[in-house]
C-alpha cells in the first residue's frame, strides 16, 4: 500500500510517456509528474535542535523546508504522506568519507595503474601532496555508495580524496542529484592531513618522524608565502617576486574560506600530539578517529577541539595468527572504544561520527548503537549524526535539523533510529523523495549464479540500446551491483533476488531530473538471461549474455 495520498496531482503527458526508454527519447517527469511539494502529516517529528513533536506536520516545497508544526496548513498542490506510526528526523551525515568521490588518478603519469611516484629527496619535491584537489571537482556520479548510503538515511556526507598526506580539500555533497554539480553544498570545508609517510626505503618521508617534519615544513611555507605575497603586492617595485607554489597556493586558499584542518589522533599519544600540532600550526583544527578518547576528553575539552569519531570499532582481525596473544592494553582499547562518545559528551567535546573503515552502509547504525549501549544519550547519538557534523564544518545555517528554510534533508522512519527493527521508509534529498524498498528474499536456492559482467541488448522506439550489467550474487540469492547505461549512466542495484532460475532487480536512473525505478525481470540458464525492463508502466524484452562465455552453458 502507497505511503502517498494525492490532493491535487498535475497531468500526465501520455504522449511523452509512450515514447520514453532508456536511451532519453521520451521526456517526461517521473512517477506520472511528480511535484516539488510534500506534506508529511501526523508523523513523530525529531527536529534535534527542539524537542520532539507528536502528530506534527513537515512541509517542503522544492528544495526547502517551508513549515513545520502541529498546526501547519498544508499546500492544496502538496503530495500528503501520512505520517501514522512513521517518525521524521533530519537526514543523517557522514562526517568523513570518500563517498562520492572519484578515485586518485594513477601516479607516474602516463595512466599506468602500477606505476611507481618519482623518489622525493626532501620536503621541496612535495611528495604525497595534491591540496588543490577538490571533492566538489571530482564528484564520481556512478559510485553505488551513493545510493547505499541514502537508503540507509544518510542524505550528505563530508567528502574528500584519498592517499597521500594533503590528499585535497573535502565538500559537503548532498546524497542525490543528476548532475555532479547539483550534489555541492559547500566547498571547501576542510583540509585533511594524514601523517602515514607515503614512501618506502630510500624515499622521503619514510617515517612518522619524517612525515611530521615534512607537514610542519609545509605550513611553514604556506605562512611564509602569505606574508611574502602581502609585501610583494604592496610594493612590488625592486623586491623579488615570491615563487608560485601550487600546493601552498592551495592551502591558503582553503584557509581563507574557513576551511578546518582535519589532524589524526585515535590513541590517547596521537589525540594528544594533534591538540599540538594544531597549535604549533595555528589552524583551526578538528581531530579524526578518536576512539581513545575516554582516557583524555578533559584535555581535549580544555583546548575546545572539536572530534570526528571513527565507527570502526576495533576488533581481532578475522585472518590473524590465532596463537598471537593481544596485550592487556588492546583488550581494553577493543572493550572501551565505543564508550568514548559518551566520555566526550560528558565532557563536553563537540563531536561527529563517521564511518570510517566501514564498507557497508546497512554497519552505520549499529556501530552508533554500540557507542549508545556504552553510555552515549540516544539524543547526543542522533545529534552527533545530524547537527554536530553541520555545526563543525559551517553548514548549520542549512542542514542538521528540521527547521524552517533549511535544505528539505529528511529520514521517514517506521520507528526509533537506533532500534535495530526500524526500517528505513523514505529519504528526501534536496526535497526529493526517494522511497526505501526492502530487498526481497529469495523464496528457492538459485540454479546457478549470476555474478560477473553481462551484456544486455534491449530494443526500445529509438532503436537496439546495449547496457552493461556488473551483477553479484551471494549464496543466499541476494542480487547486488550496477547496470550502466551510456545515455543515463550507471545505477546501483537494489531489490535484487535469485530464485530458481528466476531473478529480478531493481535500479534508479534520473529522467527529467527526478530519480526513476527502472526494474528488470527474467529468466537465465548458464551464460544467457533474458526477461522485460519495466519503466514508468512500459515493458521493453531484453536479452543478456556474458561476453567470451557460450551461451546456455550447464547450470
Amino acid at each position: 500500500m502507497s505511503l502517498i495520498s494525492v490532493r491535487k496531482r498535475p497531468g500526465i503527458v501520455v504522449f511523452a510517456a509512450l515514447c520514453l526508454s532508456l536511451s532519453g527519447a521520451g521526456r517526461v517527469a517521473a512517477q506520472g509528474g511528480e511535484p516539488r511539494s510534500f506534506a508529511i502529516h501526523g508523523a513523530k517529528v525529531v527536529p534535534v535542535s527542539g524537542a520532539p513533536l507528536e502528530n506534527a506536520t513537515v512541509v517542503v516545497s522544492r528544495g526547502v523546508i517551508t513549515a513545520v508544526g502541529t498546526n501547519v496548513a498544508i499546500p492544496a498542490d502538496a503530495w500528503v504522506i501520512e505520517g501514522k506510526g512513521l517518525t521524521v528526523y533530519p537526514g543523517l551525515m557522514d562526517a568523513f568519507t570518500d563517498v562520492g568521490v572519484a578515485a586518485a588518478p594513477a601516479s607516474g603519469g602516463g595512466g599506468e595503474a602500477n606505476a611507481k611516484p618519482p623518489i622525493s629527496k626532501g620536503p621541496e619535491d612535495r611528495p604525497a601532496t595534491t591540496p588543490w584537489r577538490n571533492a566538489a571537482d571530482e564528484i564520481n556520479l556512478g559510485d553505488a555508495r551513493i545510493e547505499s548510503w541514502r537508503s540507509a538515511g544518510f542524505t550528505a556526507t563530508v567528502s574528500a580524496p584519498k592517499s597521500g598526506m594533503f590528499p585535497g580539500q573535502a565538500a559537503v555533497l548532498n546524497l542525490a542529484g543528476e548532475r555532479a554539480g547539483d550534489l555541492v553544498v559547500k566547498s571547501p570545508v576542510a583540509v585533511p592531513v594524514s601523517l602515514q609517510a607515503p614512501g618506502g626505503f630510500r624515499n622521503y618521508p619514510d617515517s612518522l618522524m619524517g612525515a611530521i617534519a615534512y607537514v610542519r615544513q609545509v605550513w611553514l611555507d604556506a605562512n611564509w608565502s602569505t606574508q611574502a605575497e602581502a609585501i610583494y603586492e604592496k610594493n612590488p617595485r625592486g623586491v623579488e617576486r615570491p615563487r608560485y607554489d601550487q600546493s601552498t597556493e592551495a592551502l591558503n586558499d582553503a584557509l581563507q574560506k574557513h576551511a578546518v584542518v582535519l589532524i589524526p589522533g585515535n590513541s590517547s599519544l596521537e589525540i594528544r600530539r594533534a591538540l599540538v600540532l594544531g597549535e604549533e600550526w595555528k589552524v583551526n583544527s578538528v581531530i579524526y578517529g578518536g576512539q581513545m578518547g575516554y582516557e583524555v576528553a578533559a584535555e581535549i575539552a580544555a583546548k575546545k577541539v572539536p572530534v570526528l569519531v571513527d565507527l570502526k570499532w576495533p576488533e581481532a582481525a578475522k585472518d590473524g595468527d590465532p596463537e598471537e596473544v593481544p596485550s592487556l592494553r588492546t583488550l581494553r582499547f577493543r572493550d572501551r572504544a565505543p564508550s568514548s562518545p559518551a566520555a566526550l559528551q560528558k565532557a563536553g567535546v563537540k563531536f561527529a561520527f563517521y564511518s570510517g573503515g566501514i564498507t557497508a552502509a546497512k554497519d552505520i547504525l549499529p556501530a552508533v548503537k554500540k557507542s549508545i549501549d556504552a553510555g552515549l544519550t540516544p539524543d547526543a547519538a542522533l545529534r552527533a549524526l545530524t547537527l554536530s557534523p553541520a555545526e563543525i564544518f559551517g553548514v548549520a545555517d542549512v542542514l542538521g535539523s528540521i527547521e524552517k528554510g533549511k535544505i528539505a534533508n529528511l529520514v521517514v522512519t517506521d520507528g526509533d533510529l537506533f532500534d535495530k527493527k526500524t526500517k528505513v521508509k523514505i529519504v528526501f534529498v534536496d526535497g526529493r523523495k526517494f522511497e526505501v524498498r526492502e530487498p526481497l528474499r529469495p523464496s528457492e536456492p538459485p540454479m546457478g549464479d549470476l555474478t560477473g559482467k553481462w551484456k544486455l541488448s534491449t530494443s526500445t522506439p529509438n532503436g537496439a540500446e546495449e547496457l552493461t550489467a556488473d551483477l553479484s550474487m551471494e549464496t543466499d540469492g541476494t542480487l547486488t551491483g550496477t547496470v550502466s547505461s551510456p545515455q543515463r549512466g550507471t545505477g546501483s542495484i537494489f531489490s535484487g533476488y535469485v530464485s530458481e532460475e528466476k531473478f529480478s532487480f531493481t535500479i534508479n536512473l534520473p529522467i527529467e531530473g527526478n530519480p526513476t525505478d527502472v526494474r528488470f525481470t527474467g529468466t537465465f540458464e548458464g551464460n544467457s538471461m533474458k526477461g522485460s525492463i519495466s519503466v514508468l508502466g512500459y515493458t521493453f524484452e531484453f536479452a543478456g549474455t556474458k561476453p567470451g562465455a557460450a551461451a546456455g552453458g550447464a547450470r
